[in-house]
């Protein structure tokens, strides 16, 4: 049977509308079963993070922030065993996105990656080792969200090495600012008079997340 040029442009249309309707349900699917894998063991580890991890209502604060945002490009600073890593990965797997996070300690990075692999989310995260207060100098960017959780007293200086490469629209978020650690008055004095951001306090948890949106 032979086919007309326009029946063949129409037959053809056709087969792309096919194979990518067929492509987005299975990326569904895949990012539905990834939902569920997280979300389980999430929930099995609620209560088992330790060793300077965030709590769960935070790790909730910075998935959504990322999600509402629609941030594709994250720096952590501090990644610990990997509680806060897994949600910003998590949020990232949605966006399309992907995460660098920065851990001084290489038993605990071992630990996190070993986490990130379990709940398969190992491919949106880009793991350094070393000094964040050398890495973080050295880093290109641009980014569109950070989240600082490492060395309070060091917080004011990674908001001035990262603010050159943060893009405006962009957040950068700081960890413990509602507990008395030395460094987190001068830093929360130094955001809320900087003109180039507008900065709140999240209260979900009694950690408290200062969040700087960049103008």
């Amino acid at each position: 049977m032979k086919f007309s040029c326009q029946t063949k442009l129409v037959l053809l249309h056709m087969l792309m509308i096919c194979i990518a309707t067929g492509c987005a349900a299975q990326s569904t699917n895949d990012q539905r079963r990834l939902d569920e894998r997280v979300k389980a063991f999430l929930e099995a580890n609620r209560h088992e993070w330790e060793d300077l991890n965030v709590p769960y209502e935070d790790g909730q604060v910075l998935h959504d922030l990322i999600i509402r945002n629609n941030s594709t490009s994250a720096l952590e600073i501090g990644t610990s065993t990997g509680h806060s890593t897994i949600w910003m990965a998590w949020a990232l797997s949605k966006t399309g996105g992907k995460l660098v996070t920065i851990e001084i300690d290489e038993n605990r990075q071992k630990v996190a990656i070993a986490n990130l692999e379990e709940v398969g989310l190992a491919d949106y995260v880009d793991f350094r080792l070393g000094d964040a207060h050398r890495l973080v100098k050295e880093l290109r960017g641009p980014f569109d969200f950070v989240f600082a959780d490492a060395d309070k007293d060091w917080y004011v200086q990674y908001f001035k090495d990262i603010d050159p490469k943060l893009v405006a629209g962009g957040i950068f978020t700081a960890h413990n600012v509602l507990q008395s650690i030395r460094g987190i008055r001068e830093y929360m004095a130094f955001v809320d008079k900087h003109p180039g951001y507008v900065t709140t306090v999240d209260k979900s948890s009694s950690s408290g997340i200062a969040i700087s949106l960049k103008k």
